[in-house]
């Protein structure tokens, strides 16, 4: 059959994503974009929350121990938003807490060493100076590969087809904060997801001066409505002898952070003393340090895209990745407790509003900082039940891992080498990862477990990280298989412009440094 002639294609692929109503360097109203830098502000919540409710109990922290980690992970992601949003790659993100750095930090958690402590508050303290020794560490790994170029030279052996399984598996790798969470409590996680839905889509053209209010605070109105009703469910007794998993998921009074937080404090470096620096706490730290730079290099991509602006070149991707190692190097320095990375929802987030706006999420990061220090103030909207913000994932992380798929219209999907490469990619992202989630659950390690524990650290971490494997097969693939006569294919006529910094005019609109620093970080 003949190929169909130019004009019979209805869908041209584009260099930047249409429809976006603010892109990266235009702004809404003063007034709106406040209102949408508070509602990125609360997004974040969830994960600024959730990770120290995890790992301060096995530290042997009490709840204001908790209060004070939530404060200093919220204090220290605004500044490190604010550093990557002015000086890093100037792209619309939050820079929050990571899951990827739970292995190693629970293998720090269960050392021997700090485990026979008998006070808890002791063992609390010795073990966060143990993680923030080994992020101060680890985060050497990040600031060298930025800012030596490494990472830039690296990234050139990456194709939109290669790059594609990377982004989507950014949101797909954490479904099972999705769904499986909002099960936990079905009676606000279902509310919460149709109503998010309804009002974000089947309602977004209803409009207030102008403002489509509806689809452009969609999550912050559903939140509101949906908090207070989790709450009249708890003071009317309907959760009073249910079983504790669900009073701890569906309860808006069991987080026991307004009571046990200050009503001021500002969280200031080695507040939890001298960190402590073991080698084989360090080592294992580092592969979480190269899991977060790749997972974040696929969120800078998505971000790019529903900001409407052409992908950073890799002079700017490798600058960015450089100032997040200085953003671990904070985490470590104040003691948040786990590393930084890009926060995917908020990256959702620019998608559903269609607000692409630089200003807003420095805004955001303003309001982190402010409710950081203001602690009652912040616990009272960190209070909001874990649950509500799951049912938000399930949109914003299938929105990601769609931009990661749009990529593919830069290549030929009619081409079996590249349908290959995609599926493989995708399908051992998400079955690899959930191999070693499985075996872990069921032996209590991963499936290395040698004597060498930083090894096993190491390994384990890289191989529970869906974006990490998509990238190694992805990659891999991509540029051992078939690759002579396949450019075009792989869409590297159209990935090329936007490799260096001088290859599309449109790269020094959106990605040239303030106040002439760009002499400091010349572009390649």
């Amino acid at each position: 059959m003949a190929d169909p002639k130019p004009e019979e294609i209805s869908h041209p692929p584009m260099d930047q994503l249409q429809g976006l109503e603010y892109c990266i360097d235009s702004n809404p109203s003063w007034g709106e974009a406040i209102a949408l830098g508070f509602q990125h502000y609360i997004l974040a919540l969830g994960t600024a929350v959730m990770i120290p409710s995890f790992l301060v109990p096995l530290m042997g922290g009490t709840d204001g121990d908790k209060v004070r980690v939530v404060q200093t992970l919220l204090f220290v992601e605004g500044i490190n938003t604010l550093l990557q949003t002015l000086f890093g790659t100037r792209l619309p993100t939050v820079i929050g807490g990571s899951w990827a750095f739970m292995v190693p930090i629970v293998s720090i958690i269960h050392d021997s060493s700090l485990e026979r402590i008998p006070d808890p508050h002791a063992r609390f303290l010795s073990t966060m100076r143990a993680i923030q020794g080994a992020l101060i560490v680890a985060s050497s790994v990040q600031i060298i590969l930025g800012y030596s170029q490494l990472w830039a030279i690296c990234s050139r052996f990456f194709s939109p087809l290669g790059t594609a399984p990377v982004i989507a598996l950014v949101g797909l790798g954490l479904l099972d904060r999705g769904f499986p969470v909002v099960g936990r409590c079905v009676e606000i996680g279902i509310p919460m997801l149709i109503l998010f839905v309804a009002f974000s889509q089947y309602l977004k053209h209803f409009q207030m001066k102008q403002v489509p209010v509806l689809e452009r605070f969609a999550f912050l109105i559903s939140v509101t409505v949906i908090w207070a009703y989790a709450h009249l469910l708890t003071a009317s007794g309907t959760y009073k002898h249910r079983p504790e998993l669900t009073q701890k998921n569906c309860r808006t009074d069991r987080s026991n952070l307004i009571s046990t937080a200050p009503w001021i404090k500002i969280p200031y470096p080695l507040e939890w003393g001298a960190p402590t620096f073991d080698a084989g706490h360090a080592f294992g730290m580092m592969a979480a340090v190269l899991v977060s730079m790749i997972e974040s290099t696929g969120a800078y991509k998505a971000a790019s895209r529903l900001a409407s602006a052409t992908p950073p070149p890799a002079h700017v991707l490798s600058r960015g990745i450089g100032w997040q190692g200085i953003g671990i190097l904070l985490d470590g320095l104040f003691g948040t407790v786990t590393g930084s990375t890009v926060s995917v929802e908020n990256i959702g987030l620019l998608g559903s509003t269609r607000v692409g706006s630089r200003r807003v999420i420095q805004i955001s990061a303003g309001f982190m900082i402010f409710f950081s220090i203001l602690g009652k103030f912040g616990a009272l909207f960190a209070s909001i039940p874990f649950t509500i913000f799951a049912a938000v994932y399930c949109v914003m992380f299938g929105l990601v891992a769609s931009v990661g798929l749009s990529f593919l219209q830069f290549t030929n999907m009619n081409s079996l080498r590249n349908l290959f490469i995609t599926g493989v990619s995708l399908f051992l992202g998400l079955s690899i990862p959930e191999y070693f989630r499985e075996y872990t659950t069921a032996a209590l390690h991963g499936p290395a477990h040698t004597n060498a524990g930083w090894f096993n650290d190491f390994l384990n971490t890289i191989f529970l990280s869906s974006p990490t494997v998509a990238l190694l097969v992805a990659v891999f693939l991509d540029n051992t298989l078939d690759i002579k006569d396949n450019a075009r294919d792989r869409g590297m006529p159209w990935w090329a412009k936007f490799r260096t910094f001088k290859g599309d005019s449109r790269n020094e609109e959106f990605y040239t440094l303030p106040f002439n620093l760009n002499r400091f970080f010349p572009p390649s």
